[in-house]
């Protein structure tokens, strides 16, 4: 069996060599993190989109509101 200089890296003990990360991996913004990205950004279009809805209603009854009033 060979033997490693070093203590920590011990040649031959299995496990292979260590696949390469990106710079982006090694800080933990790997390719789970864009589809972390992806689903906030549906659910924040989401979100939008009902809060526009809701104002357009509100809207809509200040309008009959006010038409009312005027009669």
């Amino acid at each position: 069996m060979t033997d490693s200089k070093n203590i920590n890296n011990p040649v031959g003990q299995g496990g292979g060599q260590r696949k390469k990360l990106s710079r982006a991996e090694r800080q933990n913004n790997g390719p789970h993190r864009n589809l972390d990205r992806q689903g906030a950004a549906d659910r924040k279009a989401e979100l939008v989109r009902k809060m526009r809805e809701k104002a357009r209603a509100a809207e809509g009854a200040r309008q009959a509101g006010d038409d009312t009033a005027q009669s």
